[in-house]
């Protein structure tokens, strides 16, 4: 009976790891001995989200580290993630294979090269292959010269389907379910509940393997639930906003199909092995948010359309395989790769080691970048700091400045017109003693009691008015006394004959 090992990571949610453990479990239920191997044993914790923790103390699995994986000896031992491949050599096995579910160098940016290069050297070596996608086998094939198996991946029937509870009732709107963890870039979740709201979504509703109780702009967020409990929410859903910019061979659309739901994504490598725009989901070109937007739109506006999508998408699930024809499939490839030849175990170590020290080198040269760029950081600062505050003292001394000249202006505008006023005051109480302003006495023109308050208030108002507008435009004193002029004339028309 072949003794088969699966080399991982610790364990979390996500599609990657329920591929593996459900390839996993076929296997051992077809008479094979499965072992998983990783830097830290597999605790029942690490798996109670996935169906295989129901299975997890079956005798014919083991669940290692690699220092008590050195005790056992394989038939094939499989990486499943590109910083496993480093880890192959460690394992006694007749042959060496990997498990590609994507082409893992598209994880990182453009900028670090030497890493997306050490990824993609590992496609290099002489070992056996087996992928879940189309695109992928044929990827290996133009690129690395590799004949890879392929196993589609298959879903679990029994809980994706149209019958069972729904997460919440249905309402008279559209509801929109984005899937993925928040903080993986490329996974494009925080893009995905924005698109949604703008293209009308009546609700939005997130689930994520982020530990994460809310998020802006979603009505419910379902975080880290184990995966017999999705199905509701599927179901209690519309539409699947699946907005990945990498993907291998996506499994949430394919899961919403089987819950009665239709989705919108892009056109990511992967898509096209179940995915026909217009038929049974909506496809969008990378990155086209207006076209999101619209999709969106239009599915709630044209319900009659949203209803055809999501018959198409229920005809391709019923067409679709379940994990037993899947593992059947990964069993005949997991054979096959048994008895093809690969690359030996010393020749494996040495390949490995080199890229991994080219790994390593970059990292230290870019832990030294980092840190160039930290105390250069620092420095400018420090510098942008200490002009500021000069800036400011500069500034402050200015204002100042500026502050003590119009205090002083207003000073000697105020004392001026004060001057001014009693000048003028006593120039009109010496002609309303006399005839005014040297005219010949006349009865109306004499100054009356009544009179002089009147002219006195008007003095005031105009003083008044004289002050606010040399506060405000800071007039010369000749423009006041226009000014003051103007007003006397208008209240009494005969001030002007004998005025100095």
């Amino acid at each position: 009976m072949p003794k088969v090992a699966f080399l991982i990571s610790e364990p979390d949610i996500g599609g990657g790891f329920n591929v593996i453990f459900r390839q996993a479990m076929e296997l051992v239920r077809r008479g094979m001995n499965v072992a998983f191997i990783s830097s830290a044993p597999v605790l029942p914790r690490h798996v109670d989200w996935h169906p295989i923790r129901e299975i997890y103390t079956d005798p014919r699995f083991t669940w290692l580290d690699y220092n008590q994986a050195s005790d056992h000896h394989f038939d094939l031992a499989i990486a499943t993630w590109w910083a496993t491949f480093f880890n192959l050599w460690k394992v006694k096995s007749e042959r060496y294979a990997y498990f590609v579910q994507s082409i893992e160098s598209r994880f990182y940016p453009l900028q670090d090269r030497v890493l997306r290069a050490a990824v993609d050297a590992t496609y290099e070596a002489s070992l056996g292959f087996v992928t879940e996608a189309k695109w992928i086998r044929d990827y290996l094939n133009r690129m690395h010269g590799h004949a890879a198996e392929l196993a589609m991946n298959g879903i679990d029937k029994s809980i994706y389907r149209t019958d069972g509870e729904l997460a919440a009732p249905r309402g008279g709107g559209m509801r929109v379910l984005v899937e993925g963890p928040v903080e993986v870039e490329f996974k494009n979740v925080p893009a995905s509940i924005r698109l949604a709201r703008e293209g009308g979504a009546d609700e939005v509703w997130l689930l994520t393997a982020s530990d994460i109780e809310r998020a802006p702009g979603v009505d419910r967020v379902f975080s880290r639930i184990p995966q017999e409990r999705t199905a509701p929410i599927y179901r209690a859903c519309d539409v699947l906003l699946k907005l990945s910019t990498v993907e291998g061979m996506f499994g949430p659309p394919l899961e919403m199909f089987h819950c009665g739901g239709t989705s919108i994504v892009y056109d990511v490598t992967g898509h096209d092995e179940y995915i026909v725009h217009g038929r049974n989901a909506l496809v969008a070109r990378k990155h086209d948010e207006a076209a999101v937007r619209g999709y969106v739109r239009r599915l709630k506006e044209t319900p009659e359309f949203l209803q055809g999508l999501k018959a198409g998408a229920l005809k391709t699930a019923q067409s679709w395989p379940d994990w037993a024809e899947s593992g059947r499939q990964f069993e005949l490839a997991v054979n096959e790769l048994i008895g093809r030849p690969s690359i030996g175990r010393s020749d494996l170590a040495t390949y490995s080691r080199r890229i991994w020290d080219m790994v390593q080198g970059n990292c230290i040269e870019k832990a030294q970048l980092e840190f160039r760029l930290t105390d250069e950081k620092a420095r400018l600062e420090a510098r942008l700091t200490a002009d500021k505050r000069e800036l400011e003292t500069r500034l402050s001394a200015e204002n100042a400045r500026l502050e003590a000249r119009l205090t002083a202006d207003k000073m000697e505008l105020e004392s001026r017109l004060s001057a001014e006023k009693a000048e003028f005051e006593s120039r009109l109480l010496a002609r309303s003693r006399n005839k005014p302003f040297g005219m010949r006495a006349a009865p109306h023109a004499q100054f009356k009691p009544g009179r002089i308050m009147r002219l006195n208030a008007g003095l005031k108002s105009a003083e008044r008015r004289v002050r606010h507008f040399c506060r405000s435009r800071h007039a010369s004193l000749k423009a006041a006394e226009r000014r003051i002029r103007h007003f006397c004339r208008s209240r009494w028309p005969r001030w002007d004959h004998g005025a100095p």
